[in-house]
């Protein structure tokens, strides 16, 4: 043929039949054209490709294990078959897992309002200034703002939006790392209860007797995850030395927020929980199983329950 320039494109089956194409693919991988199916014609198999494909697998794979695996505290008591397939499990649904340095997922599906028992205009304890802060302290607080605001935790309130409640922040210190938490004491006293129960530590001892493989699962800063309503953003604005700040997901410290990721969690597992062989206590996930196959299996259901963008419900980083 002359004239013709070549480019790469996808076509699908049913494309390519429309113009008397089948392709078969039940021994030699072959093009037949026409009606009749006497020309044939096949593309030369490109192994280097499919090698190097490979070899960039378990490269990622690697990299993987040594990245967010590092901290996993495996059962020495496994086979090294047994740990390869739970590797496995983990490095198929690797989009589950997050690092501090990321952002992480948003649970879908599930935004978080908070309701208080006092009307607008709102009492002066809802509105207070931001606390003295010395130059160590300042530089923390900078840190944890910024760090937050990577992380899309947080945002700059403008100079031209309306602030009705703000709630000071202070710093804490554990072995040189800080800390920053609003003092929410306040916006609690005024927040209505919300009783939504906990699994109960006796229930959940009953369902570890009787399991000979457990997989125990951490929510990575869990609560971060929950998306709020406008209205609760309005409620949860911050006030540090120098700006104001509004929270986009639920942060430490405020009333009700255990029970909100309690029963966001309960809705999306009812099944699994129904069955027994799933525990879950606010950030901690556990998977109890009598056999190892059915422990991969199980362990697969809820890490892609957790990974897949396609699910309604959750998105979100373990």
């Amino acid at each position: 043929m002359n004239n013709c320039t070549s480019q790469h494109f996808i076509l699908r089956n049913d494309d390519l039949n429309i113009y008397g194409i089948d392709i078969n693919n039940y021994k030699d991988r072959y093009f037949a054209i026409g009606e009749n199916k006497r020309q044939k014609f096949a593309f030369p198999p490109e192994k280097r490709e499919i090698t190097v494909i490979r070899q960039v697998r378990n490269v990622d794979k690697e990299k993987f294990v040594s990245d967010q695996l590092i901290e996993a505290q495996i059962s020495l008591e496994l086979t090294p078959e047994m740990k390869e397939e739970l590797i496995e499990i983990f490095f198929q649904y690797m989009e589950a897992f997050a690092s501090d340095n990321e952002r992480l997922g948003a649970i879908k599906g599930h935004k978080v309002d908070i309701m208080l028992n006092v009307e607008r205009a709102y009492p002066p304890p809802l509105r207070r200034p931001a606390y003295p802060a010395s130059p160590r302290a300042r530089e923390a607080l900078e840190s944890n703002i910024n760090e937050l605001m990577k992380l899309g935790f947080l945002r700059n309130v403008g100079h031209n939006e309306e602030v009705e409640v703000t709630t000071p922040v202070i710093i804490t210190w554990h072995n040189d790392k800080s800390r920053m938490d609003g003092d929410f004491r306040a916006l609690n006293t005024y927040t209505i209860p919300d009783r939504y129960p906990l699994s109960r530590i006796h229930e959940t001892l009953t369902q570890l007797s009787k399991a000979n493989f457990i997989t125990s699962i951490y929510s990575l800063k869990g609560l971060h995850q929950n998306v709020l309503t406008p209205h609760a953003r309005k409620l949860l604005r911050i006030i540090a030395y120098c700006c104001i700040y509004g929270y986009l997901r639920i942060p430490f410290g405020i009333r009700n927020a255990p029970s909100h990721y309690q029963r966001m969690m309960n809705t999306i597992f009812p099944h699994e929980l129904s069955e027994g062989w799933l525990i879950i206590y606010i950030y901690d996930i556990i998977i109890c199983s009598e056999t190892w196959q059915l422990h991969l299996e199980r362990l697969s259901l809820v890490l892609k329950k957790n990974s897949s963008s396609e699910h309604e419900n959750i998105s979100q980083k373990i």
